[in-house]
Order: C-alpha cells, then structure tokens, then sequence
C-alpha cells in the first residue's frame, strides 16, 4: 500500500509509535516525532484528566520550536489513542481536548470511531482504527 498523499514528506519512515498503556508519554512522542515517526500515546495515560490538555499543549509547542529550529528536519504529526467503548468515562472529555488542540490523528481502539467521527473531521483530523481482532 502506498503511503497517503497527506503524510507524504512529514514522515521519515512509515511507522507510527505505539500507543503504550501506562509508558507512552509526551516525552516520547515528542523524541518519535523529531526523529520523523508518528509518536502517539492514549489519552487515559494522562492522569487525572485535566492533563491531558497539558500533555497535548506540550507536544506541540515542543515540535513547532523544533521544527523553527530545524527548518529541514522532518517532524512528524503525532497521534492520541481513543478508547471508543461506554466503559470510557473520560471519552467526551477526552475528545473534546483533542478538538480544542486539532489533533493531527485519532487513533481509536476497541469500537468503531462513528460517535467521535464528526468532531475529529470537523476541523480535518484523521482517524485510524485499531482492529485488535478479525
């Protein structure tokens, strides 16, 4: 499969950094995204919730100052994991924070993206879905 037009020339390698439970984290996704990998991590990593504003804020202030600094460096988008389940408390908070930064990529995980698929278009964000099983 080719690689999609819009990720053409901001990736190094065509790899996305795995959204680890409990180990990912804005500093390594923002270590992925400079060396031109999608870093990504999940929401529910950022505790207690309010974090997660943080986290994102910090992601990408970090990789627009690097990316000033390294005119010719690729720099990665980054992705957040969505755990797109009723047993997901935190999903419209979570999403809602995603919205307000634009989020380059949703990953979601465990249901289909239908009941956040038009918040993350309405400003251009992407959705991967993460099949776990066939």
């Amino acid at each position: 499969m080719p690689l999609p037009s819009y990720l053409e020339g901001r990736l190094s390698l065509p790899l996305i950094g795995a959204p680890l439970f409990i180990v990912s984290n804005p500093d390594l996704v923002i270590e992925q995204c400079k060396a031109g990998i999608m870093g990504a991590f999940p929401a529910l990593n950022a505790r207690p919730p309010e974090m997660l504003d943080q986290w994102i804020g910090r992601i990408k202030s970090e990789l627009d100052t690097h990316a000033k600094a390294h005119p010719g460096a690729t720099v990665a988008p980054f992705a957040v994991n969505q755990i797109v389940h009723r047993s997901n408390e935190r999903l419209e908070h979570d999403v809602d924070v995603c919205v307000k930064h634009e989020v380059p990529f949703i990953i979601s995980s465990l249901q289909a993206p239908t009941a956040i698929e038009r918040q993350i278009h309405s400003y251009g964000g992407r959705i991967y879905h993460d099949v776990t099983t066939i």
